[in-house]
Formats: C-alpha cells, structure tokens, sequence
C-alpha cells in the first residue's frame, strides 16, 4: 500500500479507514492534501476487494478545521483536483459508500467533506459550521448546497448566513448526523455501521445510493421510478443478484462477490 503524508490509510477486510492526518493544523487541509486524497479515493474506487470506506480525522480536535487559509495566505496555491475538497466534494460518481466519523470540530471545508458521505457519525464533542461568510468567503465546496438538501431549507440556511457553530446533539435533531455517540467512540461507532453494509450486497448497496441521489435531481417521481440506473443494471446482470433470493430460500448466509 502506497505511504501518504498528509493522511494515513488502513484496510480491514472489505473497509478502508482515510484519516486525515495534519492535527497540527486540526486537520485542515491544503492543495497538496486534496490531490493526495484523490489518489485515495480514486484507490478505493477502483479496487473491487474495497467495498466501503471511513472518513476521519487524526486527534479529537478536530475531524477538519476546513481550508488551510493560513498556508493560503503565505502564498499556498488553492489548486485542487477534479474531485474536489478532500478529494471528494466534486466526486459525483462514486456507488461505494461513505461514513464520515466526526471526532471534535467539522468547519467549513471540513463540514463539508463531511456532508459529502453517506452517512455522519459523531461524537458528543463534534461541532459543525459553514463560517465562511464571516471571513469573506462562501462554503462552495458544496456546503451551500447539500446543507439545504440534507435538513430543512430555512435552518440551513440560519446555519449559513450566521456561521454559527452546532454542537453535534443539535446536528442530531436537524437530520444531518446520522448517529450520536460518547466522545471517543466516533470510529468504533462508524465501523458498527460499517459491519452493517457489509452485510447487504454490495451491488445492491451500490444500486440504491445512485438510485437515491440522482432520483433527487429527477423531475419527478414517476420519472425516477421509471429510470434504470447503471449500478441498478449492474446489480441485476450480478452473479449476487441470484444468490441472495438462493441464500434466503436455503436459510443461510448469503456468499456476496460484488459480480
């Protein structure tokens, strides 16, 4: 496996833990990080031994402290590969699922690294902002845009035009944390769930993620009913797609290949 400087990569079985390892900066990440990080991910998609990944950080500061402005205002170059902040906010295409383990604070970029999984758990010490609009900026990494998406339109947008900082058991009552857990227990907590998709198909999983995003973007209901998707082709065509009713019929386990 290849060595990585600004995060560290471990793989259990079927799962790739990404931590994001800069917890001098609490995590806050640079040009050289987010090219790093879409070597990653890129990795991880295209392994078919990898069927679900971990997002965190290094340390309980902090899951991210968003964009190194610091290292920007030294003269940084704000380049950044085509999949995005953290190699992820732009990566439309990825099936595999994603959990975010937020341990401490998830600010700017890094909320939105966040939001850009599938699913967030954190810790009771985990706090969340888009402050961009308090130094100037705006949270265009895709915060403005699936903040609103994932909870209510109105207290989205009291989260991004204030800035202000929500504490983790808030984020709860919002809808955009999946799981609450003790401080410390992020990662333990998004391996829990981590265990729980491994036990469906993986092509299934993968069918119903796409289904579920791009059914969102279509004009209607009926409309997304009626669309076949590529992973839902790729589900159906699957030797899986005959073992699971065979497992069931016969009462064990199903054998799961991921073809």
């Amino acid at each position: 496996m290849a060595e990585y400087e600004f995060c560290k990569v471990a793989r259990e079985g079927r799962l790739t833990i990404v931590t994001l390892n800069r917890p001098e900066v609490m995590n806050a990440l640079h040009s050289p990080a987010h090219f790093e990080l879409d070597a990653v991910f890129n990795d991880f998609e295209a392994d078919p031994e990898q069927w679900v990944a971990i997002v965190t950080g290094a340390g309980e500061r902090a899951f991210s402290a968003g964009n190194d402005l610091k290292w920007q205002a030294a003269g940084g170059t704000r380049e950044r590969p085509k999949s995005g902040f953290g190699g992820l906010c732009t990566r439309f295409g990825m099936v595999k699922p994603l959990i975010a383990a937020v341990n401490g604070v998830a600010m700017g970029g890094g909320f939105e690294l966040a939001l850009a999984c599938d699913l967030i758990v954190a810790a009771e010490n985990a706090r969340f902002a888009l402050p961009e609009a308090r130094v100037g900026l705006m949270a265009g990494a895709g915060g403005v845009h699936r903040l609103p998406r994932q909870m209510p339109m109105k207290l989205a947008m009291g989260m991004i035009l204030t800035g202000r900082h929500v504490p983790a058991a808030e984020g709860r009552e919002l809808g955009f944390v999946t799981d609450l857990v003790p401080e410390g227990q992020a990662l333990e907590a998004a391996r829990r769930w981590a265990a729980q998709i491994l036990e469906c198909s993986p092509l299934s999983i993968r069918a119903s993620k796409q289904a579920v995003y791009a059914g969102q973007d279509a004009p209607t209901l009926e409309t997304a009913l009626a669309t076949v998707y590529p992973a839902t082709k790729a589900m159906q065509d699957s030797e899986d797609y005959v073992e699971g009713p065979k497992a069931f019929a016969e009462k064990r386990k199903p054998n799961w290949q991921g073809r």
